[in-house]
C-alpha cells in the first residue's frame, strides 16, 4: 500500500517562494500506482483542483492554468520524493496542498486521484 506524507506548507508574503516535499513509502518492484503523481489543492470553499500531474516515465507533466510557470515539479527516485517548488506566490495560492498517486489526466482534472496525503497548509499574505 503506498502512503505518502506531505510537509514544507508554511506562511509566506505575496512574492515568496515554497517547497513542498512528498515522501512517499510503501513502494515495492511491482508498484506501479507511482507512476503518475500529482499536486492538488483545495481552498476554503472551492474545489479541489489540480496543480500538476506527472507521468515521469514519459517525462510528461501538466500544469493548471493558474500556475503559469511559478511552479516547479521534481521527482527524487533514489529518495522515494517528489517536490512542488513555487515561486512567486500570490495570495490566491493559499490552500491546502495535496500529494497524490495513481491518477489519470481525467481523474486529474476532476479532482480525484487512487492515493492521498494528508496535506499541507500553503498560506500567502498580501
Amino acid at each position: 500500500q503506498v502512503q505518502l506524507a506531505e510537509s514544507g506548507g508554511g506562511s509566506v508574503q505575496a512574492g515568496g517562494s515554497l517547497t513542498l516535499t512528498c515522501a512517499i513509502s510503501g513502494i515495492t518492484p511491482k508498484t506501479t500506482s507511482t507512476d503518475s503523481m500529482a499536486w492538488f489543492r483545495q481552498a476554503p470553499g472551492k474545489k479541489r483542483e489540480g496543480v500538476v500531474l506527472a507521468y515521469d516515465g514519459d517525462n510528461t507533466f501538466i500544469w493548471g492554468d493558474f500556475v503559469r510557470g511559478r511552479f516547479t515539479y521534481t521527482r527524487d527516485s533514489t529518495q522515494n520524493t517528489v517536490a512542488l517548488q513555487m515561486n512567486d506566490l500570490k495570495p490566491e495560492d493559499t490552500a491546502m496542498y495535496y500529494c497524490a498517486a495513481s491518477v489519470s489526466f481525467s481523474a486529474w482534472n476532476s479532482g480525484k486521484a487512487d492515493y492521498w496525503g494528508q496535506g499541507t497548509q500553503v498560506t500567502v499574505s498580501s
